[in-house]
């Protein structure tokens, strides 16, 4: 299958744009690919066999879904590699380009439910999403 891959450039540290990245107490908060989602919940165990937990819901209330998955690998801070719970691979890269920006690619597997544009879309708007979020910090 081939990976749909989206990416930003953060202007900030790589450790401070990892913090905010993994953190869950960050997640809630920057978690949505529209204004009319949000993220209530979030539980991450940042380690190799370790679970993560993000609870996405629209706003008003009419759906809602668990993202969840197994953390595979772990290179603090550079690189994190995750299994969703439906088999589909993620990778997210952190590479420093500068003393105070972190450039960050997401690379996924796709699911078979929703054309790909709409899902290149949805990755792309939830990083873009962190860019605001990680920069207003």
């Amino acid at each position: 299958m081939a990976l749909l891959s989206t990416q930003t450039l953060v202007n900030l540290p790589i450790e401070k744009t990892w913090e905010l990245y993994f953190g869950p107490t960050h997640v809630v908060h920057w978690n949505q690919a529209s204004p009319e989602w949000h993220c209530p919940r979030a539980e991450s165990d940042l380690r190799v066999g370790g679970r993560f937990a993000y609870r996405m819901e629209a706003k008003d209330g009419s759906f809602g879904f668990d993202f969840k998955g197994t953390f595979d690998q772990v290179n603090h801070p550079k690189r994190v590699t995750y299994t969703l719970d439906d088999g589909r691979k993620v990778a997210v890269n952190l590479s420093r380009t500068g003393a105070s920006q972190t450039e960050i690619v997401v690379a996924f597997e796709p699911e078979n439910h929703n054309p790909l544009e709409m899902q290149q879309g949805g990755w792309q708007a939830i990083l873009d999403n962190f860019k605001a979020y990680a920069e207003s910090r």
